[in-house]
């Protein structure tokens, strides 16, 4: 146990490294770009009728540093707040704190997102292992073609052909926002059902994007266990072909676990362009806004956010697969 727990805290430490590391470049890179993030807000504020002084006053309020501070005293007020929770003010949200934002558009990233990957990974896994049995036949065939197929396909493309398909061509599906913006929210019937019917187009295309790739992967990871001894073994004691199939899949599909942890963290980095399409206002079309509003503060918060996902998702995949693979424990 100590020496699990010793693991898991070199594991956070390095982590926690990482996001800084990420945090230090996202400031810089911010700087970088064409007009000081600072005279950026100073700039908005002033145009929308508000006094220099308190303008001013207000930029130093949600960067931790006015932009007339040398680079490197910026740097650390950026730090600073940083180490206080503080991820500043939004600029095109009317100075709505910039954590406030993005924790209203998170639950509309999560819920197609890993709604899709769930569905995926399930459809996928299944599909690989009768791929992979039934290589030989009409129907591994198509399967693995299927795979293959899916795994090509561009996000942008596949979402924009959804959408014309399912609402421009034949109306059967919304497009845009979450719900019926007539019905008021709440854990009503009308609400849910307006949810669901908003996102499965969202849905559809996670879940198709991500399916090739499960198929594929569990298609190599099954016939890379059709040839170990145990499999022989157990056809040899006469197990049916149901139980063959499931004895098969519970034993390949553990190197997949890994790969869906890491799925998850990435799910925020992955859906800006679905999210632009649809026009879904999760975090990815989020992200697109603020950049293209020059909102720093939220730019740079959603950067965060999705860095950390990431390092997290690593860590827990790491420690996951050492759970439910006791060859690697030991």
């Amino acid at each position: 146990m100590r020496a699990v727990l010793l693991r898991l805290a070199a594991k956070l430490a390095a982590g926690l490294a990482m996001v800084l590391t990420v945090a230090t470049f996202t400031f810089f890179l911010v700087h970088a770009l064409p007009g000081n993030p600072g005279d950026a807000a100073y700039e908005a504020y002033v145009l929308g009728g508000m006094p220099p002084e308190t303008a001013r006053a207000k930029v130093a309020v949600i960067y931790g540093f006015t932009s007339h501070e040398p680079l490197t005293d910026q740097y650390l007020g950026y730090l600073g707040q940083l180490a206080r929770g503080n991820l500043g003010v939004s600029i095109s949200y009317s100075g709505v704190p910039v954590s406030d934002v993005i924790r209203a558009a998170v639950p509309w990233t999560v819920l197609p997102v890993l709604s899709g990957l769930v569905v995926s990974f399930l459809v996928g896994c299944t599909a690989g292992v009768i791929a992979a049995v039934r290589r030989n036949s009409r129907t591994g065939g198509l399967l693995s073609l299927s795979g293959s197929l899916m795994a090509g396909v561009p996000s942008f493309v596949l979402a924009l052909l959804l959408a014309f398909l399912f609402h421009t061509l034949w109306n059967v599906l919304p497009y845009g926002d979450t719900s019926d913006v007539t019905i008021a929210p709440g854990f009503t019937p009308d609400y849910v059902g307006s949810v669901a019917t908003h996102a499965v187009l969202p849905v559809a295309t996670y879940a198709l994007l991500s399916y090739g790739g499960w198929l594929l992967t569990m298609k190599s990871s099954v016939a890379s266990v059709l040839g170990d001894d145990f499999i022989l073994a157990a056809e040899l004691r006469g197990i049916a072909p149901a139980t063959r199939m499931r004895y098969i899949g519970r034993n390949a599909v553990l190197p997949l676990f890994t790969t869906l942890a890491l799925s998850i963290g990435h799910m925020f980095a992955g859906s800006v362009l679905i999210e632009d399409v649809f026009d879904y206002p999760g975090l990815g079309n989020l992200l697109l806004k603020s950049i293209g509003s020059r909102d720093y503060p939220l730019m740079g918060g959603a950067f965060l956010l999705i860095t950390v996902t990431i390092v997290l998702a690593n860590i827990v995949a790491e420690m996951l697969y050492s759970v439910i693979d006791p060859r690697v424990r030991r």
